[in-house]
């Protein structure tokens, strides 16, 4: 995939974060400013993971993301359709239950987790309304969800510089740090094709999630949303 299509095949997409898997960590710290690292503090405080419970960390990638849940004594279900970030990440964690899977066809049970996540990979799912469906299913009554997603900043002076930073400075800073360039245009591409923050709750709440809510990270940048499966 060298442009964004953005009809998001999943073979396609797989295959991208397969060639910037070694490189994929590195790469978003130094594209977010270091940002990345608090976003997903604030995923961890929000999903709240409690000794004994269990989570599954959906578009896990390497793993990373999954390791403050481990610190809780939760269990942790990391799990990803790309195989080259799953590999990646059973070098740097052998520890983990690392899991292929798809988001519209997860291979759990119904009702098998406490709580469910995803960061920064529901835009990337072909069919976004199916997965918040299959979250939903194997999400026990009463568990929750936590959605980090790239979004669109709310103030309109700061929303201008912050496209062209996607469109003009992201590709020559990807070029320099990562080995496969071209997968950041398309990244950068469908971060501006992405729902607004209203709308994505709007496919929560259709989806069956209750409470649903959200706050802005970064002025926007970043989306946190969750919810409840009702009891």
């Amino acid at each position: 995939m060298t442009r964004a299509s953005l009809d998001k095949q999943p073979h396609e997409v797989a295959s991208m974060f397969d060639d910037v898997a070694a490189n994929y960590d590195l790469t978003n710290d130094v594209l977010s400013l270091g940002q990345d690292r608090r976003w997903r503090k604030e995923v961890a405080n929000a999903v709240g993971a409690r000794p004994a419970e269990k989570i599954l960390d959906l578009a896990a990638g390497t793993g990373t993301s999954s390791l403050p849940f481990t610190r809780t004594g939760a269990y942790v279900v990391p799990c990803d359709f790309s195989l080259g970030m799953l590999r990646e990440g059973k070098k740097r964690h052998p520890w983990l239950p690392l899991t292929a899977g798809d988001a519209t066809r997860l291979p759990f049970r119904d009702d098998a987790f406490d709580a469910v996540t995803i960061s920064f990979g529901l835009r990337n799912v072909q069919d976004t309304e199916g997965a918040l469906r299959e979250l939903y299913r194997v999400t026990r009554p009463g568990g929750r969800v936590v959605i980090c997603e790239f979004s669109h900043p709310t103030w309109a002076p700061f929303r201008t510089v912050y496209e062209e930073y996607l469109m003009r400075a992201l590709p020559p800073v990807a070029r320099a740090v990562s080995s496969n360039p071209d997968a950041y245009v398309y990244l950068a591409e469908s971060i501006q094709s992405w729902p607004e923050q209203a709308e994505l709750a709007g496919l929560l709440q259709k989806a069956g999630w209750s409470k649903v809510a959200w706050r802005n990270l970064s002025g926007g940048i970043v989306a946190l949303h969750r919810g409840t499966k009702p009891q």
